[in-house]
């Protein structure tokens, strides 16, 4: 996959760009093991994609939504699409939680 060349192009946090130079081997077989799920079924990248960004939003990580948003918008994933997750999300997780979650994608639709 070659995430350790392509981080230095992306928006990674400071502390993940620190721990990627210090353990290498293990951001690889990270990697290697998040190849290997997506192979795993028969999903498509873009439903994956939202599929993940789901599973960040019900675990209440900011962190994981921006990084997920980051990436489908770097894959055509639209705006819309995005947010309705978000939306979806009101009446699995409450209100609040949904709500977090819709304003952390939409920090990174504005900037």
């Amino acid at each position: 996959m070659g995430i350790v060349a392509e981080k230095r192009e992306s928006h990674l946090p400071e502390a993940l760009d620190q721990f990627i130079a210090q353990y290498p081997q293990v951001w690889e077989a990270y990697n290697r093991l998040g190849e290997a799920a997506a192979e795993a079924g028969p999903l498509d990248e873009k439903t994956r994609r939202l599929v993940k960004l789901a599973v960040a939003i019900g675990a209440g990580r900011e962190g994981a939504v921006h990084a997920h948003v980051r990436q489908a918008r770097q894959e055509g994933i639209t705006p819309e699409e995005l947010l309705h997750v978000g939306v979806l999300a009101i009446t699995t997780i409450g209100w609040p939680g949904a709500f977090a979650a819709i304003t952390w994608i939409s920090d990174l639709l504005q900037s």
